[in-house]
């Protein structure tokens, strides 16, 4: 079977190279009909699992065919089967560019998207830069819904690379258009990110200051959202580990995308040295009842203090 289709392919490109020739009676090479040729061998080549073939076919049909774009992509998706993925993504982008030169920038956005998903499992760098590149082309098209997903996208990679200056940035840009979109429970889910950012960033004022800001929000003033921060900036604030364990180990939290629900168990008081109930080490205290005592043993502890 593979052998045929290669057979086929070769006979394709043989008829290609014939569309070019010029003769006497035929001055112009046939460039469509060429292309068209070279499209039928890169089908037949990829068929067969050469891709390497069918990349070059792609190519000669983008060559003679300058209308059509998506051959180019095609190349890059011969570099992908064979996980030769900085090539494929160099094509795809190619493409890209040329879309929007074609009038076409939903297209690209859609190839730098898809161009984002093959990169990620190896290069979450180059990821988070195709996506954002998608996010500003729908972007300038007002397609805001569009463009606010690729932009989460983004900030979660930025968040998994620590990088979380940018990520800060990133999603006040997503809080911003959720909100001229008038998602405002998306809103509330993006300055919850916002304040665990900030906190792992070592700064409480910039935490503070979204939680504040969102009060304009219609309906997030005592919202579960709302309470949960107020709750948590205030145990941080007071060094009390034990409320910011309670906040950050809620459904609430725990069940946000896993990037975010990640820095929540991680979140730590500076210092370490405030307050700290023995029911946060629960796990290991096994039977009901022992989170009560714990609770009453802390009390006399912390009269004790006083």
């Amino acid at each position: 079977m593979a052998a045929q289709k290669i057979n086929e392919a070769h006979e394709h490109i043989a008829k290609a190279e014939k569309c070019l020739k010029t003769s006497l009676t035929k001055w112009k090479p046939d460039y469509d009909s060429a292309a068209s040729e070279y499209a039928k061998a890169a089908v037949c080549f990829k068929n067969a699992k050469q891709y390497e073939q069918a990349k070059d076919a792609y190519l000669k049909e983008a060559e003679y065919h300058t209308e059509n774009k998506t051959a180019i992509e095609q190349a890059g998706m011969m570099m992908k089967e064979q996980k030769k993925m900085p090539e494929a993504i160099q094509y795809i982008e190619k493409a890209c560019m040329m879309y929007m030169e074609n009038g076409t920038p939903d297209t690209a956005a859609m190839a730098l998207d898809r161009a984002g998903k093959l990169i990620e499992p190896i290069n979450l760098e180059k990821a988070v830069d195709l996506y954002q590149k998608a996010a500003g082309v729908f972007e300038n098209e007002d397609r805001l819904r569009q463009a606010v997903e690729l932009l989460g996208k983004a900030s979660r990679l930025l968040v998994r690379l620590k990088r979380l200056d940018e990520a800060a940035v990133a999603l006040q840009k997503e809080k911003n258009m959720y909100k001229e979109i008038e998602n405002f429970p998306m809103c509330f889910k993006k300055t919850t990110a916002q304040v665990l950012i900030h906190l792992h960033r070592g700064d409480f004022v910039a935490a503070d200051k979204c939680v504040r800001e969102s009060y304009s929000l219609p309906g997030y003033s005592g919202s579960e959202d709302c309470v949960a921060m107020e709750t948590l900036l205030q145990g941080y604030d007071e060094q009390d580990e034990d409320q910011v364990y309670r906040v950050c180990n809620s459904p609430l939290l725990k069940y946000m995308d896993n990037d975010y629900a990640k820095l929540a168990i991680s979140l730590r008081v500076p210092g370490g040295g405030g307050k700290k109930k023995k029911a946060a080490a629960a796990p290991q205290g096994g039977a009901s009842g022992a989170p009560a005592a714990a609770d009453e043993e802390e009390d006399d502890y912390e009269g004790g203090l006083c």
